[in-house]
């Protein structure tokens, strides 16, 4: 039987992963059968992801992973680049111990890109912020972290475009290296950067979608060039009527 905390780490894992898309329906009936446990208990794993900002509840209809809007997005990278920046300046120097453990980690990012699994490197991209920050000895600000960037990853399946995880990777490396070496200025400026690469590439939907798109298409006039050919037919102007008609009856 799982317990409320080990059902919302695996639905914010699964988030990271790109698994579950904004939007999505979290029933409780369902999800209390898949981990063997009450619906008491989904309820709280419910609430307490939507006091963390990725679920939220709807009225009769239930919980569903969050849709970010435009502003969400851009607050949400902006308060990540504050909190990231912030801790690479204050952090305490990283010892071998945490520079091995973030070599790994990237080790692990590069593999996933080569084999192809968008899931886990999506999780991994966003997770080498959260080790980071466990790195330069910062727990709370980690789980933090954790929660924003499943947040980002969000805007990233809902506004984003393909992103290029071998830059992202790359980026990353020059983040470790830069802290390897001593020169925080640079790992702090690199970070920036990065989070600041990724906030712009966002394609933001300024228009709703014309939900009488492919009617208005169907029923748009024919081609002037179409209407001399049909006018000049030798059919009488009875038929011609009666063939549009036929037409319109079969779109409709």
């Amino acid at each position: 039987m799982a317990t409320s905390s080990e059902i919302s780490e695996r639905i914010v894992e699964a988030v990271m992963a790109r698994k579950l898309a904004p939007g999505s329906r979290l029933g409780e009936q369902q999800l209390a059968m898949l981990f063997d446990c009450s619906r008491t208990i989904v309820r709280e794993a419910m609430t307490r992801l939507a006091v963390r900002g990725i679920v939220t509840v709807s009225a009769r209809r239930g919980w569903y992973v969050v849709e970010p809007t435009e502003e969400e997005a851009q607050e949400t990278f902006d308060a990540r680049r504050v909190i990231e920046t912030g801790l690479i300046r204050e952090g305490r120097p990283l010892d071998k111990a945490a520079l091995k453990r973030l070599r790994s980690h990237l080790a692990s990012q590069q593999a996933a890109i080569k084999d192809g699994d968008v899931g886990l490197r999506s999780f991994l991209l966003g997770d080498f912020h959260v080790c980071l920050a466990e790195c330069l000895g910062n727990g709370l600000l980690a789980e933090t972290l954790r929660d924003f960037t499943a947040r980002t990853t969000l805007v990233a399946m809902r506004y984003q475009s393909a992103v290029d995880a071998a830059q992202s990777c790359g980026e990353h490396v020059k983040i470790v290296e830069a802290l390897e070496a001593g020169e925080l200025k640079k790992a702090e400026q690199l970070m920036a950067a990065h989070l600041r690469t990724w906030s712009k590439k966002l394609h933001m939907e300024t228009d709703a979608p014309d939900p009488l798109a492919q009617l208005r298409l169907a029923l748009a006039p024919m081609p002037a060039k179409a209407q001399v050919l049909h006018t000049s037919s030798p059919a009488p102007a009875r038929r011609k009527r009666a063939d549009r008609s036929t037409y319109l009856g079969e779109v409709l």
